[in-house]
């Protein structure tokens, strides 16, 4: 009776039976993960699992399969981590791809529906991409590192699960650094003293900061030229290894030239606290719409007349 029961319920009952359908444990979602970066790197769709309506950015430019990064990457790069979120169906990688003979520091975000791959978003620095003042001169580059990122990668083993923090409760302390920023105010956010921050692989963290004081990632926020963290997304949070993957665009303050920073960040948590942020980030012009992932609203079109 019981049996009989269920399968009603799971014909009738709306969403019961996609919801059993479309669900994809760790083990699955890192199939799918490795099928479609060893589609990429054969530079072959149809090894993948694509949904009819798959779609993809990189660097928040659509892309049809087979152009793009199915075009340039020869292969994945001396270290990659992997994170799986089965609670929203996620898998991504950080870490280095080859294009030919250069390197490239990437994030990817991909999206698991019904053991088909929906959604793929790529966050691709190279060496001489335009900074935050636009091109550079080549073989010069901005903010880029790929030996120290080799150097100091994110741990193998991530120092999560020793405070068994809920994901909203990882969320949160995440989204604090963001509005640590925007407050210009340090203090809220939940992270460890001497957290460090490595962007596009350079370590922007432990130089020294105002005073003789050791810098961390919640120093020098008072004067920062960022005026918003907008489109802020938490699409996956890896609960086992206490790894959120943050999305978001730096907008800069009003009458400034300097470009917006559109980037996937990695935040490795000890306990309830920060303890490591890793960035993949770009520079788009200022007629670019980023990051071009829903909500569109708020941040397309942007205005002829500002660099923001």
């Amino acid at each position: 009776m019981k049996r009989l029961l269920f399968l009603i319920s799971f014909f009738l009952i709306p969403g019961l039976g996609s919801a059993y359908s479309q669900s994809c444990d760790r083990a699955c979602l890192g199939e799918m993960l490795a099928r479609y970066l060893d589609a990429v790197v054969a530079h072959d769709p149809s090894r993948a699992p694509l949904f009819t309506g798959f779609r993809q950015t990189e660097n928040a430019v659509v892309v049809r399969p087979g152009t793009g990064v199915w075009e340039t990457v020869t292969a994945l790069g001396d270290f990659g981590r992997r994170f799986y979120d089965p609670v929203t169906g996620h898998a991504a990688y950080f870490g280095l791809t080859e294009e030919g003979g250069d390197a490239a520091i990437s994030t990817l975000r991909l999206r698991v529906e019904d053991r088909e791959i929906t959604e793929a978003e790529w966050f691709i620095a190279r060496r001489d991409d335009p900074g935050l003042n636009g091109p550079v001169a080549a073989g010069r580059g901005g903010v880029w590192d790929a030996d120290n990122l080799i150097a100091n990668p994110p741990p193998e083993t991530p120092l999560g699960g020793r405070g068994g923090l809920s994901r909203r409760a990882l969320i949160a302390a995440t989204n604090s650094y963001f509005d640590g920023i925007t407050s210009h105010d340090g203090s809220i956010i939940h992270a460890f003293p001497g957290c460090s921050r490595i962007e596009n692989g350079m370590t922007m963290t432990g130089r020294g900061g105002r005073g003789g004081a050791a810098s961390d990632c919640t120093s020098g926020l008072e004067t920062i030229n960022i005026s918003m963290v907008a489109a802020r997304r938490y699409p996956l949070v890896d609960e086992e290894a206490g790894v959120v993957l943050a999305l978001a665009v730096f907008q800069r303050n009003p009458g400034t030239t300097t470009r917006r920073n559109v980037f996937a960040e990695w935040f490795f948590f000890e306990g309830d606290r920060i303890r490591t942020i890793y960035s993949a980030m770009f520079y788009p012009e200022a007629a670019l719409p980023v990051p071009n992932w829903p909500p569109f609203d708020p941040n397309w079109p942007l205005n002829a007349d500002t660099s923001n």
